[in-house]
């Protein structure tokens, strides 16, 4: 049997006005800001979710209910520094992350190297073995008509 694990992760959070517009760690200006009960950072949640996922570890709401207020608020790069921690007390090393974040406008590509970089230290990676990438839904659905943002994440785990 291969030491290789590999998990997904989705997220997907409204747009709303007066919240911060926070992806990979990364605050991008923007009139519109995720909703959510921590900073909503779809990205990071996506792959704390694929990470968790690759070591059998659960999800992000088992660990980090919206039930509970200590995630009031809370900078979503802690979950991912807790999901490699975890992985890492299960004998697992992070290998390598590929994301995608859905998401109308604004137009993210400037933002690209400092979300990477945010991502790779965060998740103790050099920055080649994290990507990120931007699409929009075509106006299609509730991404499409500026409503929400969503993201998904493959992360790839040895033992």
């Amino acid at each position: 049997m291969s030491g290789y694990r590999t998990g997904t992760g989705w997220d997907t959070h409204r747009l709303v006005s007066g919240r911060a517009l926070i992806l990979g760690g990364v605050s991008i200006p923007s009139e519109l800001g995720l909703e959510g009960h921590s900073d909503a950072d779809v990205l990071a949640h996506a792959i704390t979710d694929a990470i968790l996922g690759a070591a059998a570890l659960g999800d992000i709401g088992a660990h980090f209910p919206d039930s509970d207020p200590r995630w009031k608020g809370a900078g979503s790069l802690a979950f991912l520094k807790y999901a490699v921690e975890l992985a890492a007390a299960g004998g697992f090393r992070l290998l390598q992350v590929d994301s995608t974040v859905i998401l109308e406008r604004p137009k993210l590509k400037e933002y690209r190297d400092p979300i990477r970089r945010k991502l790779a230290e965060t998740l103790g990676l050099p920055v080649d073995c994290v990507s990120v990438k931007f699409k929009t839904a075509e106006g299609l659905g509730p991404v499409g008509e500026g409503r929400s943002a969503e993201a998904q994440a493959v992360a790839t785990l040895v033992k």
